[in-house]
């Protein structure tokens, strides 16, 4: 069956943060005059981010938070966890760090992303994003200077479910007009990005370079290296 539309996953697949998050948390503090560890902030930050997404998930909306609202409190409770108790201080980095995030600065786009794009394109590929990220995942694609690439962009915020729940893929779906079995789904994450997907009735294509092990063995051609690998994955397709 001949593929129509082709969907992105973008974190670590697309795009990857310029410097570990410790690090440009670190800086922040810094600027204001704190002394913070960098590796001790890269751990506040797994543990709150992780917490607050099972607290609150999908940023917190159907629990009536917005996704700023919820990306200050992850902020604010990682520096505090480090250590800081100014709360002037908390809340005003924690403004920054989200209006930063947002900029190119913070992002670079990973080796192969740009000709792996082009060479969709090339192949007459319709094209969209569907993303566990919030409102500024455009504005940040954007900057980047890969928006143009797309004809929508899903987030999970947008889109009122994270993946893996199977209902933003079909969403994407409808947005699109196109049948499961003539889409195909790009990303780094197994669950998120190649069995969710899969579920919905679509191909999928697992991101997995350095050839991480997985827990379980998925065919050799479900696999790409890098972006630009997807190209030739789906030329017969």
């Amino acid at each position: 069956m001949k593929l129509k539309l082709l969907t992105w996953d973008v974190k670590d697949t697309l795009l990857r943060l310029r410097l570990p998050v410790g690090l440009q948390y670190q800086a922040e503090a810094k600027n204001r005059g704190l002394q913070i560890d960098s590796v001790t902030l890269e751990t506040s930050f797994r543990q709150v981010y992780r917490n607050h997404w099972r607290l609150f998930p999908n940023y917190g909306l159907s629990q009536g938070m917005t996704s700023h609202r919820w990306w200050l409190d992850v902020v604010s409770q990682t520096f505090r966890l480090s250590g800081v108790q100014d709360e002037t201080k908390l809340q005003s980095m924690a403004e920054t760090l989200y209006q930063d995030f947002c900029t190119a600065k913070n992002w670079e786009v990973l080796p192969g992303a740009r000709a792996a794009l082009q060479g969709c394109g090339e192949l007459g590929l319709r094209m969209a994003v569907i993303s566990n990220f919030d409102r500024r995942l455009e504005e940040i694609l954007r900057l980047c200077d890969l928006l143009g690439h797309f004809e929508f962009v899903l987030t999970s915020e947008s889109a009122g479910a994270a993946k893996p729940d199977l209902v933003i893929f079909r969403k994407a779906l409808g947005l699109a007009g196109v049948s499961p079995h003539h889409a195909a789904h790009v990303g780094d994450d197994y669950v998120n990005d190649y069995k969710a997907p899969r579920r919905a009735g679509m191909f999928s294509y697992l991101l997995q370079p350095g050839g991480r092990q997985l827990e379980e063995r998925i065919p050799p051609d479900h696999v790409i290296q890098s972006p630009e690998h997807v190209i030739h994955r789906l030329a017969g397709l």
